[in-house]
């Protein structure tokens, strides 16, 4: 890229950020993925993946777009839910442009349209905030629902503009993109050309070693499951040694994250490090235990300590 980024008097440049908005599941970490073309955000088929706000920045000749990936909002079950809610809602604050994604496989829910009531009270605040409703997971609609589905969608907030993508087969993200740019304010960068996201590197990791805790395990235990990264150390050619703690919520779920002789915490570690080491480009050699830290989602100094800002 050889744009000169410091001389923007000679061309519109335009930069801003950019609330990626949707109930759990409908695929906004893998959208932002896909339109930075590297995983930096967790992936699983379970709902809730995403706990914290996360940037993702892609840098283009002519626009800088800050995707703000959020939580997805839902009915909270804890002080974790309610924590993930606020995180969601605080980007629409600081948000130049709304993504609404929705998975539009499925008609709307009683989710969909509490997000949707919210974004509804912001534009109301502010009528200009630009909103486009993407229609995410579109490959996957039958015929009789490819006019029903979108059409149900598009009555939640009649002033987004619709757009269907399929983030997981990178399907119409040139659309999306090209409308993206349209609506942002004309700015100089905000980030350097080569940063990808505003996390550090073991925060990620912490993620990816949750995200195969989802793929691997069933029903409850994986969301009752925290990573705490204890040691994130560089060894030169060797590359990294990562030691990280799995808090679990009751003893019962200790022993079914570690696993008959070990053979499940082998597995989520094997899974985790080929993810770290494909995110990070070099080798990783990772460590895990587990503890158990009783309900530990509905303590506000655990969260704390687990870095999960507590609104007061």
């Amino acid at each position: 890229m050889d744009t000169d980024f410091n001389d923007t008097a000679n061309f519109s440049y335009k930069a801003g950020f950019v609330a990626v908005m949707g109930r759990p599941n409908v695929g906004k970490s893998t959208l932002m993925n896909a339109l930075l073309g590297q995983k930096i955000a967790a992936v699983s088929p379970k709902p809730q993946t995403t706990r914290k706000r996360q940037l993702g920045i892609l840098t283009l000749d002519e626009a800088q777009i800050i995707f703000d990936d959020t939580p997805g909002v839902h009915k909270p079950l804890h002080k974790l839910g309610e924590y993930m809610n606020e995180e969601a809602l605080a980007a629409l604050k600081d948000s130049d442009l709304i993504l609404f994604l929705v998975d539009v496989s499925r008609p709307p829910n009683e989710e969909d349209e509490m997000l949707a009531d919210t974004i509804r009270q912001a534009l109301e605040k502010e009528p200009d905030l630009p909103v486009l409703l993407v229609l995410n997971k579109a490959d996957l609609l039958k015929d009789k629902q490819q006019q029903e589905h979108p059409s149900l969608y598009q009555a939640l907030v009649p002033q987004a503009e619709p757009i269907a993508v399929s983030a997981l087969r990178n399907e119409n993200l040139d659309t999306l993109l090209d409308a993206i740019i349209a609506r942002l304010p004309e700015h100089p960068p905000f980030y350097d050309p080569e940063q990808l996201t505003d996390l550090y590197e073991r925060d990620i990791a912490a993620d990816l070693i949750r995200e195969a805790a989802l793929l691997h395990l069933e029903h409850e235990v994986p969301h009752g499951i925290a990573v705490r990264i204890d040691e994130f150390t560089e060894r030169g050619e060797r590359g990294a040694y990562i030691r990280a703690t799995l808090f679990v919520e009751r003893e019962s779920q200790k022993g079914i994250v570690i696993g008959k002789g070990g053979s499940m915490l082998k597995k989520i570690g094997a899974h985790a490090r080929k993810e770290i080491e494909a995110m990070s480009g070099r080798k990783v050699y990772l460590q895990l235990r587990v503890k158990v830290r009783k309900n530990w989602r509905n303590d506000e100094s655990v969260l704390r300590a687990f870095g999960y800002r507590v609104h007061e």
